[in-house]
């Protein structure tokens, strides 16, 4: 893993922050102030909201004590989740999700009743790590950037002109629609429990398991489930390229570990655009264009730090 500085990140070096990743499978916690000082670190399973909140308190009561009390609380989360209105007693809260248990999970309650007065601030797991990798990782020096994270679901992070998008209420780019085949439709309809055959339902882990019969981690690099794979995800990043029009894609995840995947997504994009996006990123230099992260698996809770860095410097 390469580690990146910058101005900005520099001026982090200040804050103590505690820092929130919910993922669909797990929940890392940590306390410090950037990925090169980390104090304090948990992984908590994401089984029920019961168990998981009365954990990363105990986690944070138990930093606190020994480093000193927090600056600002940064948590990014999966989604959907309400970011519409900070101020709204629903900001923070797990929107209609397939996972059984979170729907309606409030992440900012129980912290705010056991840590009064710090600041918070949520954002998805997606903006996060976009944000991550643009303070300390990848997107370093550049203004625009999308993160897809390809692992339990698919979602995608923009940022542009430096910071994270949201509009009605967050991007969300694996429930995009792909280009299908017909007999690869009548083959496999799709995992997704609200679109069938959208990103997330194709090429998320869960999806391929599904259609395969086993866990990608267990099929070698020929299996044919890689094929389509990379079908899907060159869609995705044919329509981002063309409608976010982003300095660099960065791809992670689980799914995605797999760095033998970007050669030939890499290859099929190119194929696609055939030329119209005639710019030297993507004709000549597609292979820093579309990449993995600089910060790999922690790009999400570094993100997390690096918003609640923002949150805290916006309000001094």
């Amino acid at each position: 893993m390469t580690l990146c500085t910058s101005d900005s990140a520099d001026g982090f070096r200040s804050g103590r922050i505690a820092a929130i990743e919910a993922g669909g499978t797990k929940v890392v916690c940590a306390y410090g102030r950037g990925p090169d000082e980390v104090w304090a670190r948990v992984r908590i399973p994401t089984t029920t909201p019961d168990e998981v909140m009365p954990a990363l308190v105990d986690f944070f009561r138990s930093a606190f004590a020994a480093h000193g009390e927090p600056d600002a609380f940064g948590v990014v989360t999966f989604g959907p989740v309400d970011l519409r209105d900070p101020a709204s007693g629903s900001y923070g809260s797990i929107m209609k999700t397939p996972k059984p248990g979170w729907e309606g999970v409030h992440w900012l309650s129980p912290l705010r009743a056991a840590f009064p007065g710090v600041p918070m601030v949520v954002d998805t797991d997606v903006n996060g790590a976009a944000l991550g990798e643009m303070t300390w990782g990848v997107g370093r020096g550049i203004s625009s950037m999308v993160y897809l994270t390809v692992g339990t679901g698919i979602g995608g992070g923009l940022v542009a002109e430096g910071r994270p998008v949201h509009g009605l209420l967050h991007p969300e780019m694996g429930h995009m629609r792909i280009p299908r085949e017909l007999a690869d439709r009548q083959a496999f309809a799709g995992n997704c429990p609200f679109h069938g055959d959208c990103l997330e339902g194709l090429a998320s882990g869960p999806a391929i398991e599904r259609r395969w019969g086993r866990p990608a981690g267990e099929l070698p690099d020929d299996h044919p489930a890689w094929d389509a794979v990379v079908d899907a995800m060159a869609w995705a990043c044919v329509n981002l390229a063309c409608i976010v029009s982003p300095q660099r894609i960065v791809i992670g995840g689980g799914v995605f570990q797999r760095e033998s995947l970007f050669p030939a997504l890499r290859n099929l994009v190119r194929q696609r655009l055939a030329g119209y996006i005639d710019v030297p990123e993507i004709v000549d230099h597609i292979d820093r264009y579309i990449v993995p992260p600089d910060l790999g698996q922690d790009a999400g809770l570094f993100g997390a730090m690096a918003l609640a860095h923002r949150e805290r410097a916006a309000r001094s």
